[in-house]
């Protein structure tokens, strides 16, 4: 009989532990879910006032706080058309945005980031991928030769333009972005566009190539997390307030070393994580 009453309070005292444990774990997870809000807010915010999305800051974000791969390319492609939204409404407003750049670029992009959506990566080629790609947009802007604020711009050439945007849209579908990050640099590089019309142009870009990519994934099952809604909130206010600075109130020299530091600081969360 006592050993049998031994037995119960073992048994007894394990359930007690581990609904401890599952009660403890469960609260851990909930406040790191809860914790990316601000934080979201922080890179909705910096993103959108250089006409981005923000996909690669919340995918870095995602990969650092341990969210689950299948919540992650979902979850960042809706902020990032809800952000890219915003953006691109509020430089359209300004007056920045040049219909004759943008157009030729989605022609492909859009069906490209949709096949893109499809192929699915392991996951150290995907964070490498888009590291690489944030680091080499740096780069660009950065490091070249006396590169100045105002330039006098150059002819887009269409063929050009089609190749490119084919590119963008299939790497931005593989790797859950809008391919804003990779635009822009090569509109400043190639002098097609000066700061504030890349921003303009890159956040429709990032619009339509962000629901392209979603619509890819949405043959398979698409999860959100529960606190989704959320996350939206802090994203929605932060494009607001971050589109509305860039848009009217920065000048190009800051857009330039600021669109640089969003894009380093994305990086070196991947490659950390």
């Amino acid at each position: 009989m006592l050993v049998w009453f031994k037995l119960y309070e073992i048994l007894f005292l394990s359930v007690e532990v581990n609904a401890f444990l599952f009660i403890f774990v469960k609260k851990q997870v909930v406040e790191l879910y809860l914790l990316i809000i601000p934080l979201l807010l922080i890179i909705s915010f910096l993103y959108s006032s250089v006409g981005h999305g923000g996909a690669s800051g919340y995918l870095g974000l995602m990969v650092l706080i341990g969210i689950s791969p299948a919540l992650m390319r979902p979850s960042a492609l809706m902020l990032n058309i809800i952000v890219s939204f915003i953006a691109a409404f509020q430089f359209y407003k300004a007056g920045y945005f040049n219909r004759k750049i943008f157009i030729p670029f989605i022609i492909l992009s859009i069906p490209f980031s949709f096949i893109g959506a499809k192929i699915i990566l392991t996951d150290p080629v995907y964070k490498v991928i888009l590291g690489i790609c944030l680091l080499i947009s740096v780069m660009r802007i950065l490091f070249i030769n006396k590169f100045p604020v105002y330039t006098e711009k150059k002819d887009l050439p269409f063929v050009a333009a089609l190749s490119i945007g084919a590119v963008i849209g299939l790497i931005s579908g593989m790797i859950g972005i809008g391919g804003g990050i990779l635009l822009s640099p090569v509109l400043i590089l190639f002098h097609w566009a000066d700061m504030k019309e890349a921003a303009a142009v890159a956040a429709p870009f990032i619009l339509v190539n962000s629901l392209s990519g979603l619509a890819g994934l949405y043959s398979s099952d698409i999860v959100f997390p529960p606190q989704m809604f959320l996350w939206v909130t802090a994203a929605i206010t932060g494009g607001i307030l971050g589109s509305y600075f860039g848009s009217s109130k920065f000048n190009t020299a800051a857009l330039k070393y600021l669109l640089s530091a969003v894009m380093i600081i994305a990086a070196f969360k991947l490659f950390i994580s």
